[in-house]
């Protein structure tokens, strides 16, 4: 199969896979995703791909025409969470390098700032109409409260000379009330990494199946002296890569995905139950105690300096871990096991498309910033698929075997998906995501079990 429709067919399904959890935006129900759907980065280049990025090459050059490369200079700004650390970082500074030729006119400048800290900063930017030009956000419930405030560009009028290479299905997170508000980027899942050399000491070869087999490896490394998980107590978002995969595994996809969009009450017994899984995990002593007080960027470290066997985070990892030429043969990616198989199974994952661009309603030059999104976009969706950040929202172009193995794994992964849940503080809305991740926190820290956990978020969250 060629490569370029290969990707179209896994992108296009995992899109409609991924909408399910989205409230306020266009969905579609869950599917199941044709295995014959490969990783895009183990097909050889035909024909078809190069006579495409020739197409997209003549697409771009009658764009450099348009409103946003003529004209008088203007000024443009961003902020994002490309910081330094982050495993996006190279993709943003090669776009904006590439967009400093295509738009000589155009003065842009960019700040960068830490996750967690962004979501706070971008919010009170909101309400006091002081918003840079163009943002970064994330989509579904977390940008749709912006939109629903009147603070953000729509990108219809925009959005038409990019269709053939941003397929409608791919704004899905992105659109409400059947406008389109943001201009996605990569898309990416939780995934279960491990160190195989420190599995290797436990006497395991391959990451565990099964919950069971898990749990046994957890205990093995726990005798060799070797932590099993790594999780950043500092940042909320990261105990939720855990605890979301496990109530997904515990109470199934469909339920979870209820919760989030408000069509189902936490009040729910397997979720009580996945919580306390998850709480006995922390208390074998599974999780590093020191990890409470850790921030993102350091427990990978300690992951990849070979400090815990496992660590459970997003996808976008896989750059940062191909390019230590140390690590990279060490480590692979899987996907965490099905503890409770009555309810849940294989291929339900958390994650889906989220990783977006927006312009500002009170940009004083919204249609220009409008365009530079979408190319600015499409430059970033390119470099981060070709560094390994994730999978592309955009059809890629150009040549993709330098892909990494541990991306071309993930692919395989999205391509067999049955359902996904998009992370839960993107899916919900801001005030009911700031309850849950104080909960969240509770919970890593065992100051809740997991009846208080759900009887608090079903009387806190409305």
């Amino acid at each position: 199969m060629k490569m370029k429709r290969v990707v179209s067919m896994l992108l296009t399904s995992v899109m409609t896979l991924s909408l399910v959890g989205c409230g306020g935006s266009q969905s579609a129900p869950a599917t199941d995703t044709a295995s014959e759907s490969a990783p895009a980065a183990t097909e050889e280049k035909s024909t078809e791909s190069t006579e495409a990025a020739e197409a997209d090459s003549t697409t771009e050059e009658a764009q450099a025409t348009s409103d946003a490369g003529d004209g008088e200079a203007i000024d443009l700004t961003m902020w994002c969470i490309a910081t330094e650390s982050d495993s996006n970082r190279h993709s943003y500074e090669a776009a904006i390098a590439d967009m400093a030729e295509k738009y000589p006119n155009v003065n842009f400048t960019w700040e960068a700032f830490e996750n967690q800290s962004y979501k706070t900063k971008i919010k009170a930017a909101v309400a006091a109409d002081e918003m840079p030009d163009i943002f970064f956000t994330w989509s579904c419930a977390f940008l749709g409260d912006f939109v629903e405030a009147g603070k953000v560009y729509c990108l219809d009028d925009t959005y038409e000379n990019y269709k053939s290479e941003l397929p409608e299905v791919m704004m899905g997170n992105s659109t409400y009330d059947g406008k389109h508000y943001g201009v996605p980027l990569t898309m990416n899942i939780v995934g279960l990494f491990a160190n195989m050399e420190l599995l290797k000491e436990a006497g395991y070869e391959e990451i565990p199946g099964t919950y069971d087999e898990f749990i046994a490896c957890c205990d093995a490394l726990k005798e060799k002296g070797i932590i099993p998980f790594g999780c950043a107590g500092k940042e909320t978002w990261c105990v939720t890569e855990y605890l979301e995969s496990v109530i997904e595994k515990s109470a199934g996809a469909d339920t979870l995905n209820d919760i989030f969009a408000g069509k189902a009450t936490w009040n729910n017994q397997d979720v009580a139950d996945a919580v306390d899984t998850f709480q006995k995990l922390v208390n074998n002593g599974y999780f590093d105690p020191s990890g409470i007080g850790l921030t993102n960027d350091e427990v990978k470290n300690n992951f990849m300096a070979g400090k815990y066997a496992f660590y459970m985070n997003g996808t976008w990892n896989c750059a940062d871990f191909a390019a230590n030429e140390e690590f990279f043969p060490k480590v692979k990616v899987g996907e965490f096991p099905v503890i409770n198989a009555d309810k849940a199974k294989l291929g339900q994952l958390i994650g889906g498309p989220s990783d977006t661009l927006a312009v500002a309603a009170s940009s004083p030059h919204a249609k220009e910033a409008a365009e530079y999104a979408f190319e600015l976009g499409k430059l970033i969706c390119h470099y981060g698929y070709l560094d390994g950040c994730g999978l592309p929202a955009w059809t890629p172009y150009g040549d993709t075997s330098s892909v990494n193995e541990l991306t071309q794994t993930v692919a395989g992964i999205v391509a067999d998906a049955d359902t996904m849940v998009l992370f839960g503080d993107t899916a919900m809305n801001a005030d009911s995501a700031n309850t849950y991740l104080s909960y969240v926190d509770q919970v890593y820290g065992c100051l809740l079990d997991g009846k208080q956990f759900i009887e608090g978020l079903s009387k806190d969250i409305q």
